[in-house]
């Protein structure tokens, strides 16, 4: 296996310097910045203005000034929305991390079986959230679905989604069931980086199976749990369909996150002026924590040992 070699140049003095060469140049990335612009930044730039303006999705937009954010800090609606999308996030970050975390580190071991187990536990990760939302939503029908059958036997309320704590905890379940194997992926990645001398060093010195684990593996994934922590979050804000299909924002509006009160302000009161307000607030609320948690966690100033390479 061949390695780059960094060509050297002699300066003034006889000195050395590594040349820059064996990087890509900028060139390369144009594609890919003209597809985020057009698909990404574009779009932003329009819901950023629609969110000025009145607008019923027939006529043409008219300025309203700030009118539509004067509102959303009124609404208590909104507040209720945004409070449910964070606890929302919460929940579902606190339930899915520590599972996909051992899962990840458990996946990265060599066995046949392990290869085996994952490739099943991977099979939800395959189906679209609405077959997901819609075969749940079957399966916990009060009447009809098979919660009525055994929902009893482990002390579940068969009407679990007709109260206002058993819906939201459905909601998180629901999505931690189908997007649990795309982070435990990241974790089984981040664990077969990690130099396995330092499980050789670490059993020398007599340490066990969890001291290895919390002494070891936890500190060289906390990059790990960072990045997937943000595409978490990300997510979690952003829950639309599963809410959509399995409760509609119900019971009342215990489950409305704000990704379903910008889809019923804009396409059930055509109000898309005001929905476009809300879009620009979630996107602001979800930069904003990812930006947080990449500051306190020390990622941004992750640097790879391999590059230039």
């Amino acid at each position: 296996m061949s390695h780059h070699t960094p060509h050297l140049k002699t300066r003034g003095g006889g000195k050395t310097a590594v040349s820059n060469v064996g990087r890509p140049p900028v060139s390369w990335a144009l594609p890919g910045i003209l597809f985020f612009a057009v698909f990404a930044i574009v779009p932003l730039a329009i819901a950023v203005y629609l969110s000025f303006c009145r607008w019923d999705g027939l006529n043409s937009p008219t300025p309203a000034g700030l009118d539509n954010w004067t509102r959303l800090f009124k609404d208590p609606e909104f507040r209720q929305a945004a409070w449910l999308s964070l606890l929302l996030t919460t929940v579902s970050w606190a339930f899915q991390t520590p599972v996909a975390l051992l899962l990840g580190v458990w996946a990265a071991g060599r066995q046949r079986s392990r290869a085996v187990l994952s490739a099943v536990f991977f099979v939800p990760l395959l189906l679209s959230t609405t077959a997901i939302a819609m075969l749940f939503h079957a399966l916990l029908d009060p009447n009809f679905g098979v919660i009525k059958e055994i929902g009893p036997w482990f002390g579940i309320d068969p009407n679990i989604m007709g109260s206002s704590t058993g819906a939201l905890r459905t909601v998180a379940f629901v999505g931690g069931w189908q997007f649990m194997p795309f982070h435990t992926l990241i974790y089984q990645g981040g664990a077969r980086q990690i130099p396995e001398v330092l499980y050789q060093a670490a059993e020398m010195d007599g340490a066990g199976m969890f001291r290895q684990f919390f002494h070891i593996t936890l500190p060289q994934l906390r990059h790990t749990i960072t990045t997937s922590s943000v595409l978490m979050i990300v997510g979690s804000l952003t829950y639309f369909d599963t809410v959509l299909i399995m409760t509609k924002g119900g019971p009342g509006t215990d489950t409305t996150v704000l990704p379903y009160l910008m889809y019923r302000t804009g396409f059930q009161t055509y109000d898309l002026g005001y929905a476009a307000a809300i879009a620009t607030a979630l996107v602001v609320v979800a930069t904003a924590l990812s930006l947080i948690l990449v500051r306190f966690s020390g990622f941004g100033n992750m640097r790879s040992t391999r590059e230039g390479m």
